[in-house]
């Protein structure tokens, strides 16, 4: 009998959790290290779009200084498998984690004016597939605001159940989503029920309202909806980098395991657009909504880049995200299809930055 992917979750969260840390972190840095070989031993076969360790390699030749040798990309390479699977260890293991070991395991590096802001409600952070962001969550959840985030509906139910029960056990509101469905009204009437740390992973986005922005001196598509929930209500916007560490001393002894993580948070302020019509459109309050929405959106991204490029093997994008790499005609076709779905849908006039941006 085989055991597909949703078996292995199951057991995973069953059995995981009893592994000591030394034998749970070697035995997933061991099947990085298998996928990795497997895709180098078979010749770099395989076409980046497929995703995997190909499309890794690609993402890290794009972050990683000009002129970085093969060698070089392939230990960067081996380096992120072991920091993507290093992730899955500790989402397994974290639900027996106590508080302690949670807090030595984060060590905060948070803009000055996060505190403040927190004291007047809650905030909103874009945040990359970076390090361990479930182990960050459980952290601020605690010792900043309940996070509430969003997550993506999964089949079988009961396995999205588990995922639930798991984030909300470590004190985040998660509100799910299934393929296609738009959650921004939902976000926007949660986050009108407390203080929160609004964190909405955004460092891809290939549907029609994704944002252009540049990472690398690469064209790159972003989500809009940490921009979009900012602005609809009035929010700071911040930006996180979440990279691995190794622990020595006192904090390893404390956090129960050998590896911990940095969280940065900065702050991204509004920008200032000068309206411009589109389109022979007025010059009406969902033009400029959108305008400002693009703008804040390129301001977090570039104040992700230099965390992101200095701390590329923890940027746990195995698909494609760089504009370089897609099938611009499948793209293109995707694109106006869902375009044409929102327009038939969508009440105009209303003056404001709605689902279509989340």
């Amino acid at each position: 009998m085989s055991l597909g992917a949703e078996d292995l979750y199951r057991l995973a969260w069953r059995w995981v959790p009893r592994l000591r840390a030394r034998v749970g972190y070697g035995a997933f840095h061991l099947g990085a290290d298998v996928a990795w070989a497997v895709q180098r031993l078979s010749g770099f076969a395989g076409n980046a779009r497929t995703g995997g360790v190909p499309q890794l390699r690609g993402n890290l030749a794009r972050l990683l200084p000009e002129g970085t040798s093969r060698g070089d990309l392939e230990a960067a390479t081996r380096a992120g498998m072991r920091s993507y699977m290093r992730y899955f260890y500790e989402v397994f293991a974290l639900r027996g984690l106590s508080p302690t070991q949670v807090d030595a395991r984060v060590r905060a590096v948070l803009d000055p004016r996060l505190q403040a802001d927190l004291e007047r409600g809650s905030i909103v952070v874009a945040l990359p597939h970076m390090g361990n962001w479930d182990l960050v969550g459980a952290w601020a959840s605690r010792v900043l605001a309940p996070v509430l985030t969003v997550a993506e509906k999964l089949e079988p139910q009961d396995l999205f159940e588990q995922f639930v029960a798991f984030r909300q056990g470590l004190g985040m509101r998660i509100i799910g989503q299934a393929r296609g469905q738009k959650v921004f009204d939902e976000l926007v009437s949660a986050v009108g029920e407390g203080r929160y740390v609004v964190a909405l992973l955004a460092d891809r986005d290939l549907s029609s309202s994704g944002i252009e922005v540049e990472l690398a001196g690469e064209v790159a598509h972003v989500a809009a909806g940490p921009a979009a929930i900012a602005h609809r209500l009035d929010l700071p916007l911040y930006v996180a980098t979440v990279s691995y560490e190794r622990l020595h001393g006192e904090r390893r002894r404390r956090a129960g395991g050998a590896w911990g993580v940095e969280l940065v948070l900065t702050k991204v302020e509004r920008p200032q657009v000068p309206l411009v019509a589109e389109s022979g459109e007025a010059t009406s309050t969902r033009a400029r909504d959108r305008q400002v929405v693009a703008a804040w959106t390129r301001a977090w991204a570039a104040a992700l880049e230099p965390g992101l490029t200095r701390h590329a093997v923890d940027w746990h994008m195995l698909q494609a995200v760089f504009d370089a790499d897609l099938d611009q005609e499948r793209l293109a076709r995707s694109r106006a299809r869902e375009a044409a779905s929102q327009a038939s849908q969508t009440v105009g006039g209303t003056g404001r930055v709605d689902e279509e941006e989340s």
